[in-house]
């Protein structure tokens, strides 16, 4: 391989598998951009974000302590945008509140669900007083900027850019967002648990954890899904409800695909088998709130034939034997190697490529961390032209990195300004996800508001390198003649940033 050849790639390696370059990034991986990326696969799964320094909000009259995350829907007591709507509300005063230690391990889910328990318990002693009931959401909504605040800072910050894209990848495939407050407080838990401990594992073992978290539970409507044989069912009559939501996602968005053939009694089937997942709660024993638990008395008794295969019935056990046979299916195998090759390299994935990632994880038996060995190794991920337009939250993300810093509050400088860009952090609009696609992110109304969002933060944050010795550093050997005449002709520092984050060369990957 020629130097110019290894200095492209070690780009590429930094600007499209990472998250962007951090000063010095690009030397560190020109040394060997392969193996750069490999040393980042580990079985002991991604990093996790751990608690953070939250700013320290003002106290007005009232002392109602005022979230510095900003509010998770159109009620909450914040002045700003709230976190789902953007929706403008009056001030509510606030004292200063943080309730985890920088650096320390964050809320498991059933710490963060007993938040929303005392929510619960509060608002009922708060009956018809507003400030009260403003009291009890507020630290829903404090624990909710932690989660953002955290995950944003580990991203921007972290030396293994290509774990934790990959990590983002996975997250967004299994995706779960804060629709409601029993969400918002499963959100950052959910991913934590569910999805960074398993991303270089099986896929079995990701989809099993994905889909019996309690988080995944809520947020499809799982945990009250009953059978109307069941125990329970035959006490009502068979007045209850099964819920096919995530039987369906399973199918269509997690493992096979749309376009794997299955039918709709395929999907009541399978919706059959998962009859008995749910979650403790309620009237349950104390130590099992926020927790899965499988509800015998609630499963569909019977064997199932899902997809042609038959599975015996076996309670708890028949749903994770059709998730074993779905995560060995070759249309499973062609569905993820195709989201894969999208996400990386291209909307429109070169076949190869996606054949490579199909055959990794066939002959690993969905060896995770097999199929990202496959990826980097492929010639087809290092095709020099950028096709990837960044998202969002890989804008902000990789704009931090090129300033070498780091958000330090979720409201204003994480919260406020993707969702103005229209990525509004743990609330993307479907079980879906967030879309992988340019034209959903590059129209041109959304460019100008980047270029505003970039104008504003190169004030604030513009290096104090040299502008072209800053433009070489962020994107290496991709630097563009044109580019970097505009940055070095630029009157004044934070122009020249602004130039550089708005250039084609930063905005795709």
């Amino acid at each position: 391989m020629t130097t110019d050849r290894r200095s492209l790639n070690a780009a590429i390696a930094v600007t499209r598998f990472g998250l962007g370059a951090r000063p010095g990034e690009i030397e560190e991986a020109a040394r060997d951009p392969h193996g750069w990326l490999k040393a980042q696969i580990r079985r002991e799964g991604a990093d996790q974000p751990v608690g953070v320094s939250m700013p320290t909000p003002p106290q007005t009259q009232a002392g109602v302590p005022q979230p510095a995350t900003g509010a998770m829907n159109a009620a909450a007591p914040m002045a700003g945008a709230s976190l789902m709507t953007g929706a403008m509300l009056p001030p509510i005063p606030q004292p200063a509140l943080m309730t985890f230690a920088p650096g320390q391990t964050l809320p498991s889910m059933q710490a963060s669900f007993r938040v929303f328990a005392d929510y619960q318990q509060q608002t009922k002693l708060a009956k018809d007083d507003p400030e009260a009931r403003k009291r009890a959401v507020t630290p829903i909504y404090i624990q909710a900027g932690e989660e953002i605040l955290a995950r944003t800072q580990l991203a921007t910050t972290t030396s293994a850019g290509f774990r934790e894209r990959w990590t983002l990848f996975w997250a967004n495939h299994f995706t779960m967002a804060a629709k409601d407050l029993p969400e918002t407080v499963a959100v950052g838990p959910f991913e934590r648990e569910a999805i960074r401990p398993h991303v270089f594992g099986r896929f079995e073992d990701l989809l099993v954890a994905s889909s019996s978290h309690p988080g995944m539970l809520l947020y499809l409507d799982q945990a009250q899904s009953i059978g109307p044989n069941s125990p329970t069912g035959v006490k009502r009559n068979g007045k209850v409800g099964l819920n096919e939501n995530l039987g369906r996602e399973i199918l269509e968005l997690h493992t096979v695909g749309p376009d794997a053939g299955y039918t709709q009694a395929d999907v009541t089937e399978f919706a059959r088998a998962l009859t008995g997942w749910s979650m403790g709660g309620g009237n349950g024993p104390n130590e099992q709130e926020g927790a899965f638990v499988y509800r015998a008395n609630f499963h569909e008794p019977g064997a199932r034939t899902i997809m042609g295969r038959a599975y015996p019935d076996g309670g708890r056990e028949q749903a994770l034997a059709v998730m074993k046979g779905l995560a060995a299916s070759p249309h499973t195998a062609d569905h993820l190697a195709r989201k894969i090759a999208i996400h990386f390299v291209a909307d429109d994935p070169p076949p190869a490529l996606v054949a490579r990632l199909r055959t990794a994880y066939l002959k690993s038996d969905g060896d995770l961390a097999q199929v990202a060995a496959a990826l980097i190794a492929a010639p087809e991920s290092w095709d020099p032209t950028p096709r990837k337009f960044k998202t969002p939250y890989e804008y902000l993300v990789s704009s931090y990195r090129a300033a070498d810093a780091s958000p330090r509050d979720p409201a204003k400088e994480i919260v406020g300004p993707l969702g103005a860009l229209g990525m509004r952090p743990f609330t993307a609009p479907q079980p879906n996800g967030w879309s992988e696609v340019a034209a959903d992110w590059a129209a041109p109304d959304a460019v100008v508001k980047r270029l505003t969002w970039a104008q504003g933060f190169a004030g604030s944050y513009a290096p104090q390198t040299p502008p072209p010795d800053e433009a070489r550093a962020v994107l290496g050997a991709r630097l563009g003649d044109r580019t970097l005449t505009a940055v070095s002709r630029a009157e004044t520092r934070p122009e020249a940033f602004a130039i550089l984050l708005m250039s084609p060369e930063f905005q795709r990957r």
